[in-house]
């Protein structure tokens, strides 16, 4: 016994009429069905399977994500592309059973769906860890030994970090790094907002001409602003080449409040040794133990700005760099510039990196987390009435 692909309808081999179509056989339980597929139709069909292979998606997610909170915008798109979606009460709405083929949300406007949507368009990705003794950085360290290979190779005459307080722990400091040791003092995350483009342009005013900046997404994004912009202050140095090497970020903290919960549950922030966002959980590692907290715990303390945010992958660098989707140790690294594709692989064949094409359930948790970044403004950016 099989359904027909069209109406979903049981029917028996021997009175169904069938269809080849991409070197396979379908079967139809009347000539209906099989006149509805072509030519359109047989589209539909390979779209559906094609869908189906990645992930199931059904209408309820499309009404949850997109109907429900306001967001459809009625250009008839899921409609179109279904035929048991149609419009009541100014709404798409769903009619007959759904297969969970996921095409409706695919084709809506309003949905993020494709991997150059959701972490912005790459070259490649690996996943990597530094392959230089005895260095211990954030994740995978990979960071730091891509920054120790450039300036080794006379690739950058600077790097521009974000280093810890000597009289305020954690508290973040931008530097110009020019040596080895400058740079492992950079090493590690630290959960707020640092000043990083006052230190790039003293490192410009210095004479500087081939910067690594390093940073998140919207320090990134600023630098990128300078350089592009008529009126960007970079827009006129020509000299000053840059490497923006981009930090998958969620989320940070003012310091001020990550301080005040941290004495709250009985720590000093002189103690801690790292700090690490992990699968919805904030891990404070001190000499004794590693305390695990619930992320939502420190939400009253969230910058507000990150509110806003919707890009977790630093899409407008050269390269980027995180920690979601590889084993615990490693980093995922997109390559999206050559000069960035050109230096990783550099750093590769001189063995300060090893490194593997990321696999595809791997890029599938940075896709996730991404996405949860991306829609995060559908809840936030309602017109308000005057």
């Amino acid at each position: 016994m099989s359904s027909d692909l069209i109406c979903k309808n049981n029917m028996q081999k021997d009175t169904s009429r069938s269809m080849d179509n991409a070197g396979e056989k379908y079967r139809f339980c009347s000539y209906e069905g099989n006149n509805k597929s072509d030519p359109l139709e047989k589209r539909v069909v390979r779209l559906k399977r094609s869908i189906a292979e990645q992930e199931k998606i059904s209408f309820g997610k499309l009404r949850k994500d997109i109907i429900k909170p306001g967001i459809c915008t009625l250009c008839g798109a899921c409609t179109a592309s279904c035929e048991s979606i149609i419009f009541k009460n100014e709404e798409p709405t769903l009619v007959d059973k759904c297969t969970a083929c996921g095409v409706c949300y695919n084709q809506c406007p309003r949905t993020i769906t494709t991997e150059d949507g959701l972490v912005g368009k790459l070259r490649n990705a690996y996943s990597a860890k530094s392959a230089l003794p005895g260095l211990k950085g954030q994740d995978g360290g990979v960071v730091t030994a891509m920054l120790g290979y450039a300036l080794d190779a006379g690739l950058i005459d600077c790097a521009i970090v974000t280093t810890r307080s000597d009289e305020e722990p954690w508290k973040p400091v931008p530097i110009v790094a020019k040596t080895y040791e400058d740079i492992l003092e950079g090493s590690g995350s630290i959960y707020s907002h640092s000043m990083t483009l006052r230190a790039l342009m003293d490192a410009v005013k210095e004479g500087m001409r081939s910067i690594a900046f390093v940073g998140p997404s919207c320090n990134i994004d600023a630098v990128t602003k300078m350089q592009k912009s008529p009126q960007g202050f970079l827009h006129l140095f020509m000299r000053a080449n840059i490497l923006k090497m981009g930090l998958f970020c969620m989320d940070t903290f003012y310091y001020e409040g990550i301080r005040e919960f941290v004495e709250s549950r009985d720590m000093k922030l002189a103690d801690i040794e790292s700090m690490k966002i992990r699968k919805g959980k904030f891990e404070f590692q001190t000499p004794d133990e590693l305390r695990v907290f619930p992320l939502d715990e420190l939400d009253q303390y969230r910058s507000s700005s990150c509110k806003y945010c919707t890009d977790m992958a630093a899409e407008n660098a050269d390269i980027s760099f995180g920690g979601v989707g590889t084993p615990q140790g490693w980093t995922t690294v997109l390559a999206r510039s050559r000069i960035g594709y050109d230096i990783f692989n550099e750093a590769v064949d001189a063995g300060y990196v090893d490194a593997r094409l990321l696999e595809q359930k791997e890029m599938k948790g940075a896709l996730n987390l991404a996405k949860m970044k991306k829609i995060q403004m559908y809840s936030l950016n309602r017109r308000q009435k005057v």
